[in-house]
């Protein structure tokens, strides 16, 4: 089964609990990956953004959506967010001298593909016989 950023329909909403936590674990996230080095060579000089963090209700678990600037495609994608992964305990470490929370939560980097979709989507709008039909004027 494929995780996305898509909401489930029958889950309920995150609490404003599970939000608050989610974006401190991002800005701290944010902030730890912009400073460090990395000794795995698939994380060395890749410029790393965070574009959500969704904490579990009991906020020990929080899925991080990923992506690199300047990378685009599936598999880079995928090779930075496992080497995250790889790196998660280093991270949860520094993660939790800079946040205070009860618990410092376990880290799940998942690749943050929604940038090439929207990517593509505007590509597509761009082609002519798609632009033709979005054309009020012909009307």
């Amino acid at each position: 089964m494929s995780r996305s950023r898509k909401q489930n329909h029958g889950a309920r909403p995150p609490s404003q609990r599970q939000l608050r936590a989610a974006e401190l674990v991002r800005h701290a996230l944010v902030e730890i990956i912009a400073r460090e080095e990395f000794r795995d060579p698939a994380l060395q000089g890749v410029a790393i953004t965070i574009g959500e963090v969704r904490s579990s209700p009991d906020l020990r678990h929080a899925n991080i959506f990923c992506s690199a600037l300047g990378k685009s495609g599936k598999a880079e994608m995928e090779e930075i967010a496992e080497a995250l992964n790889r790196a998660a305990s280093f991270l949860r470490g520094r993660l939790g001298r800079e946040i205070a929370m009860k618990f410092t939560p376990q880290l799940h980097f998942i690749p943050d593909l929604s940038y090439d979709e929207a990517a593509d989507m505007s590509e597509v709008f761009r082609r002519a016989e798609v632009a033709r039909d979005l054309d009020p004027e012909d009307e």
